[in-house]
């Protein structure tokens, strides 16, 4: 029966036939009649008193046992009665025989059937659930529980009917342990001092809808959880084997009750996902997302949460994926939170990690998941771009570290702003891949826009000549590590770590920008400020997230005063020493694996440690300029569009000052000759390089400032 149709069809059939029988007992139960015959019987069979008969009947009644199903959840304990005294003759004879289920509806059985397999529930609980249901199926069902029950005011189910309407009653089935109140299937009102077995009894309306044929996630996990939405593009060979392995894993642990938590590492959430999204399409299973920070913490909250999701995993194929790749472990209430969920809730998880948790309480499979390789992230460029790329695959796929829906998004976007034009296209998705990365970098890093070119360094023909060989290396890794076996043969170092060392102003942030608009790749300052910080374990965190982002982008990493960050690892004399040192050698590590360009500038060379110098791959020192190299910065100090009158740049050549001073003073000539109104002259220059030196402290002579107009000058 595979027909959806045909199958409601035949359930609504099975509940028509089990609500009918309901009312007969019911009715049975209610007919003054019946209850004098049974209570005459009980008195000639016994030779009791008609009240002492009553009250032995109950008592029977309470004290049976219901079957427990072979299905039960093993974390459900049993409180079973060995007196199991058998009913009443006139009882069984008075009262309608449940009816019996036909080979179709054995093969296919109806959704109550499935839920009491599922959920452990033996005859009588079923039936109890199924009266408390019949209350939002059937309107007439709360005046025959007010009849049965003998009072008008009891138009509700209670455990009391139960016990005595149905076969086969046991007292363990009010058990907080037992599947009725386990799995939340009813809820108990139970105003002040109420009896428990006299208090009315409610079905949970998920329920309800699941007997009734309707299934569905409940909606009081829909605001925690999300679907993941079903993506059938194909996944690059390296995931797809990590995908079989998941598939694999579950097929062979399939029904053996306690699945382990798979643990996946890495810091690509987007690729895990597709992963596993993946595998459990393969075995019709779908796939929901919490994030950790939305898992309730409250001990009861929490438990609400776990049972309802332990329900859910019982009555639909689904699976939970755990999005902790941001959780703290330590200390942390969430963190706690997951922890509880893995060791008590059996069914499928996935946690979305950096790196592995210990002791979850159960086993656990640790896959390491990473992007696409350069070689697949070339081939889904090449894919996405169709005939138009061109070139462009091969360039983007050694720039730029994305995995397959990032370029398949990326490539979709550029195709249609380029309107397919292969020389806009190449510009427009470059530029994108170069913004992918940028909300994560701007929270700890400061961009910089680079407007310099190679014609405006002024630097020695070596220096230049070292410059120009790194943004060629940025250019060319794609050829030599993946063309020429290079990747192969090495797993660190496939980064460009370079050093810039030279006294403040002398150009090296200049030399940043030129590199940055020569490869048209986005420049990123890191603010120290930002990522350094006094709590234990904070620094490497806010490190790993950019050099992440930057990674992913191709952006250039530019540390300023490295020496602050990269210093020298000292003697350990106490827990600050031995954490600052641990700072180091993680950025090490990190520096190393670093797949960019990451510049390092420092004023003191001398401070840096060692260790960094020997994973750099070149070191440009920016000497201060000499007098040839400061007459060419004179002349390009000023902008094509200001006014000058009469400027000796021969005469500013000898004014000993870096570049970063010269700029300094050109920009405060403008403003006094703007205020003035006039154009920018040498007195005015001059006057504004005697406010510099006094700023940077050196020591000048006024003879050194004072401009005397050249013989045969206009006034």
């Amino acid at each position: 029966m595979n027909d959806p149709e045909h199958w409601l069809s035949a359930n609504d059939q099975y509940l028509a036939t089990m609500l009918d029988w309901m009312r007969e007992r019911l009715e049975h139960l209610a007919a003054p009649d019946t209850s004098a015959a049974m209570m005459a019987k009980d008195v000639s069979q016994s030779g009791q008193q008609p009240a002492k008969a009553a009250k032995s009947r109950l008592r029977d009644r309470l004290f049976r046992s219901s079957e427990i199903s072979a299905t039960a959840p093993p974390a459900l304990t049993t409180m079973r009665n060995d007196v199991q005294p058998a009913a009443s003759a006139a009882s069984k004879a008075l009262l309608v025989p449940a009816p019996q289920i036909d080979e179709e509806a054995a093969e296919h059985p109806p959704a109550l059937m499935v839920l009491a397999e599922r959920l452990g529930l033996g005859e009588f609980e079923r039936h109890t659930l199924l009266l408390c249901a019949a209350m939002e199926l059937d309107t007439r069902m709360g005046a025959l529980c007010a009849k049965a029950q003998q009072d008008p005011a009891r138009n509700y189910p209670t455990f009391a009917l139960a016990l005595t309407l149905f076969d086969q009653p046991a007292w363990d089935a009010l058990s907080p342990e037992r599947p009725l109140r386990f799995w939340r299937l009813i809820e108990i009102n139970q105003p002040g001092a109420q009896p428990l077995i006299t208090s009315a009894l409610k079905a949970d309306e998920r329920i309800v809808n699941y007997i009734k044929g309707l299934n569905y996630l409940d909606d009081r996990l829909a605001p925690l959880v999300m679907p993941v939405a079903r993506n059938d593009a194909p996944l690059p060979p390296s995931q797809a084997d990590v995908a079989d392995v998941i598939v694999r894993q579950l097929q062979r642990l399939q029904g053996s009750g306690r699945l382990p938590v798979f643990q996946l590492l890495g810091s690509d959430s987007q690729s895990k996902l597709q992963i596993v999204q993946h595998a459990l399409a393969q075995i019709d299973l779908t796939l929901y997302r919490v994030n950790a920070d939305a898992l309730p913490t409250q001990t009861a909250d929490h438990e609400t949460f776990m049972r309802l999701w332990q329900r859910e995993s019982a009555l639909l194929p689904i699976a939970l994926y755990v999005d902790a790749a941001q959780v703290e472990r330590s200390g942390n209430p969430h963190a706690t939170a997951i922890h509880r969920l893995f060791s008590r809730h059996p069914g499928v998880v996935f946690l979305d990690t950096r790196d592995a948790w210990p002791e979850l309480g159960r086993d656990s499979i640790s896959l390491d998941i990473a992007k696409p390789t350069p070689a697949e992230q070339h081939a889904v460029w090449a894919a996405a771009l169709g005939a138009t790329g061109g070139d462009h695959p091969a360039r983007l796929s050694g720039q730029f570290n994305l995995n397959a829906a990032e370029i398949r998004n990326l490539a979709a976007d550029a195709l249609a702003v380029s309107d397919g034009e292969p020389d806009a296209l190449g510009a427009v998705v470059w530029d994108a891949c170069v913004s992918q990365a940028r909300p994560a970098l701007d929270q700890l890093a400061h961009a910089l826009q680079p407007k310099a070119t190679w014609e405006d360094l002024e630097l020695a023909a070596p220096e230049k000549t070292l410059l120009r060989q790194i943004a060629a290396q940025v250019k060319a890794r794609k050829a030599v590590y993946d063309d020429w076996g290079f990747r192969e043969r090495m797993n660190r170092g496939l980064g460009i770590c370079v050093l810039f060392a030279g006294e403040s102003g002398t150009g090296k942030t200049m030399a940043a920008e030129v590199i940055a608009n020569d490869l048209g790749l986005a420049l990123y300052r890191i603010d120290l400020s930002a990522v350094v910080s006094k709590f234990i374990g904070e620094t490497e965190k806010n490190l790993r997230r950019v050099f992440d982002a930057a990674e992913d982008s191709g952006a250039i990493l530019l540390f300023d005063e490295a020496d602050a960050l990269f210093g020298k690892r000292s003697a350990v004399k106490d827990s600050h020493d031995r954490y600052a040192n641990i700072e180091i050698n993680y950025l090490l590590q990190r520096m190393e694996a670093y797949r960019g360009l990451a510049i390092l500038a420092t004023n003191m060379r001398s401070s840096l440690d060692d260790a960094f110098q020997r994973r750099l791959r070149f070191i440009v020192n920016f000497a201060f300029p000499g007098l040839a190299e400061r007459k060419a910065i004179w002349e390009k100090a000023f902008p094509s569009k200001t006014p000058l009158a009469g400027i000796d740049y021969q005469r500013l050549a000898k004014l000993n000052v870096t570049g970063g001073s010269v700029t300094n003073i050109a920009i405060n000539a403008a403003f006094l000759a703007a205020h003035a109104g006039s154009p920018v002259t040498m007195p005015i220059i001059l006057d504004a390089a005697r406010a510099e030196f006094r700023k940077l402290e050196k020591p000048f002579s006024e003879a050194d400032f004072r401009w005397l107009e050249p013989v045969g000058a206009k006034a």
